[in-house]
């Protein structure tokens, strides 16, 4: 260290040591990057049901690193920042990769474009979300949403002819696979509410926190034993929950907008004797008004 930077201590502060609980979460997100690279090997050598398990296994490290940051206090900018790079790498280039190389290369030009519409789109849903975030117009209640489908969500689902292929359900024709990824594609980054897990606060009862750890337990055996089952179950359940979260968001829209004229007429200030004592009773219209 030179002496001018003895004489200047906001270089020295700049160096600070950083504490180990800011590192944890973005070492797991590290982690999640190199699943979904490995499954992009995976993928252009064959090997497709490995790199499916890679990509559910960065979806898995994607659910931990935000609550784990949150829980030991370690979060940052620079965490939030990797976060959104390692979604993009894992659930926009990844699967749509993936997609390529297992079928939509039947397709050629089409095919491709499909891929790229989807990687695309998981890279605009993710700047929408980061831009949103401070929105100060946002109702409180929308905390409880995401807008369009999440990242994780969007890479699961849109291997749904993956998994169909691997339960000996038939080969999807390319061109279906094409739509179904364009479908995806265009529910990532519509405006649609979906349920969010993170804002809700959820606790468990003492006396069942033996059978919450006995039913996980349970899920990832059957996962592990039974995963092309259970993906595309809970594939086709997500889907089918989509129209429930739009209905949710629209009653709670409702019930706020309805609660904001009795909160703005109480705040509307009374005129008072003492400040307008000689006003004009204005004459009494008792006839419907009209709706503009």
């Amino acid at each position: 260290m030179t002496p001018y930077d003895f004489k200047n201590p906001e270089r020295r502060r700049r160096f600070r040591p950083i504490p180990v609980r800011m590192l944890v979460p973005n070492v797991i997100t590290l982690l999640a990057i190199c699943a979904g690279l490995t499954a992009i090997r995976l993928s252009i050598e064959g090997r497709m049901t490995l790199a499916v398990y890679a990509i559910v296994f960065a979806a898995a490290l994607d659910g931990i690193d935000g609550r784990i940051a949150r829980l030991i206090k370690g979060q940052s900018k620079f965490g939030a920042e990797l976060d959104s790079l390692a979604d993009f790498v894992n659930f926009g280039v990844a699967p749509g990769l993936m997609l390529y190389f297992w079928q939509l290369h039947e397709l050629r030009n089409a095919g491709w474009i499909a891929a790229m519409v989807f990687a695309i789109a998981m890279c605009l849903r993710l700047a929408r979300f980061n831009a949103s975030i401070d929105d100060p117009n946002k109702p409180a209640f929308a905390a409880n949403y995401f807008t369009g489908m999440p990242a994780p969500a969007g890479a699961i689902t849109v291997m749904l002819p993956i998994y169909a292929a691997f339960l000996d359900l038939g080969r999807w024709p390319a061109a279906v696979t094409a739509g179904y990824t364009l479908l995806i594609a265009f529910l990532m980054v519509s405006r649609l509410p979906v349920f969010s897990g993170k804002s809700m606060r959820m606790r468990v009862p003492p006396e069942l926190v033996l059978p919450v750890f006995v039913a996980v337990i349970f899920f990832i055996a059957l996962l592990i034993s039974y995963p092309w089952h259970i993906l595309s179950a809970g594939t086709v359940l997500y889907l089918l929950s989509l129209p429930l979260g739009w209905r949710s968001y629209q009653k709670q829209a409702r019930a706020a907008e309805a609660a904001v004229p009795v909160s703005s007429e109480a705040a509307l200030p009374t005129a008072s004797p003492a400040v307008a004592p000689n006003l004009p009773e204005a004459p009494r219209d008792d006839r419907p008004e009209r709706l503009h």
